[in-house]
């Protein structure tokens, strides 16, 4: 089963919001990527939706799971921040769900390079723009592919 990773959708610059950073909704566009998100995802057989509690995570996924009719569960352990290797065992459990899992900038990478080194093999450079998604091949614990799709807006 696939395993989604996507880095929250477009929410402006940090510097010009003055309110806790978790808060920081999605601008405008980040809105658009979520939308586009939902229609991209909404046919790949996901059965849970997990992000990290910061709004503009919840707000990146919100419009899929609703389309297919879940929640959305939040996780401090894809928060900014996070614990790298805690972030990878949140983002592999969800393989016998069809998951998908929504973190930060400074996490994704860091799971992407360990599972890399794990020997999964990528098609490219280790990319992670906002509103991005990773699609891993994940069989018997073990991340065997990992395809990268750009944001679509």
């Amino acid at each position: 089963m696939p395993i989604h990773v996507v880095r929250h959708a477009h929410a402006g610059k940090r510097s010009e919001w003055d309110d806790d950073d978790r808060l920081r909704p999605l601008s405008p566009r980040g809105v658009a990527q979520a939308a586009w998100l939902a229609d991209l995802l909404a046919g790949d057989g996901i059965t849970r939706v997990v992000s990290s509690p910061h709004t503009r995570c919840v707000q990146t996924v919100a419009p899929l799971a609703a389309a297919l009719g879940l929640e959305v569960e939040t996780s401090p352990r894809l928060t900014e921040g996070a614990d790298y290797d805690d972030a990878l065992a949140a983002v592999m459990e969800l393989e016998a769900d069809n998951g998908i899992a929504c973190s930060h900038g400074d996490v994704i990478p860091q799971v992407l390079r360990r599972l890399k080194a794990r020997s999964m093999v990528v098609d490219g450079p280790l990319l992670d723009q906002k509103g991005s998604v990773w699609v891993l091949d994940v069989r018997d614990g073990v991340a065997r592919h990992g395809r990268y799709v750009p944001p679509g807006l």
